[in-house]
Order: structure tokens, then sequence, then C-alpha cells
């Protein structure tokens, strides 16, 4: 891979720097993901999900590509996952900074917990798609629980 080909990977994996925060990288993705999260809400329901897809798969690329790079797996510099994550969760939720915020906390909390089987994928699965799978089951749990919470308020 060509230095170029290689900073465009750390740059994406990253959360376009993101993910070099001193502090809780994971955090600080997640919030530069709103920042795209703004333009892709605007999108119809089917596109919004389609390009997640893609950014999932694209993900599990760039995370194996960054974590050869970077060493170490799920280095925590790669934040790549929680910006798919993060957009999973606000699937289908109507865009308020309310919503927004609920969404944040309620990923952070089911990656930072990581409860079954959110924790089994992060301790058995391994390259781009171990990265990606725990913050896609915590995107999903956080989803669901954001459509329970809006159904009931």
């Amino acid at each position: 891979m060509s230095s170029i080909s290689n900073n465009i990977v750390r740059f994406l994996a990253t959360g376009f720097g993101s993910g070099y925060a001193p502090i809780a990288p994971g955090t600080a993705g997640t919030v530069v993901a709103i920042i795209p999260y703004y333009f892709l809400q605007q999108l119809s329901l089917s596109l919004y999900i389609g390009v997640i897809l893609l950014a999932i798969i694209l993900g599990i690329y760039l995370c194996q590509q960054a974590d050869q790079q970077l060493g170490g797996h799920d280095n925590k510099q790669i934040v790549w996952d929680e910006f798919c994550g993060f957009w999973l969760t606000m699937t289908a939720v109507p865009f308020t900074w309310m919503h927004v915020l609920l969404g944040f906390l309620l990923f952070r909390y089911f990656d930072i917990h990581k409860p079954w089987p959110i924790r089994w994928a992060d301790q058995k699965l391994t390259g781009g798609l171990g990265v990606m799978v725990d913050d896609v089951f915590a995107g999903l749990a956080a989803c669901a629980c954001m459509h329970i919470l809006i159904a009931i308020i």
C-alpha cells in the first residue's frame, strides 16, 4: 500500500483524526460522528441504511488495515467503528438535539459496558471484523432502546 493510501486509511479509521484524542478517543470519535450524521439523517431511510451498510463494509477493511499500521487489535485510535455504531443508533430516529444526545449516551453506554452479545463479539472476533462487530451490536442495541424510549414518551 502506498503512503498516500496508508494516510487515507488512517485518516478515515481514526475518524478524521478524532481517535488521536489523548483522553477517551472512542467518545471523541462518537462526538465527531455527529457532524456527518447531521447530513446523513437528511437522506431517505433506505438510502441512509444503504450508506451505513457501505460504511460498515468499508470499516471492516479500514479497521483491518489501520490495525496493521497502528499495531495491536482494536487500537484505541481507530474510531470508524464508533462512527458506524452511532449512525446505526440513530437509524429512523427523528432528528432533534435531544435525540442526538440520548443516542450518544445510549451508544457510549453499550460500547463501554459491552453486555452480551457485544462482549462476546469483542472477545471472540479478530481483525477488522472484530473491531467493527461489537460496535455494530452496540449500535443496534442502542437503536432498539431509542425506539422503545421514543414510543413510550
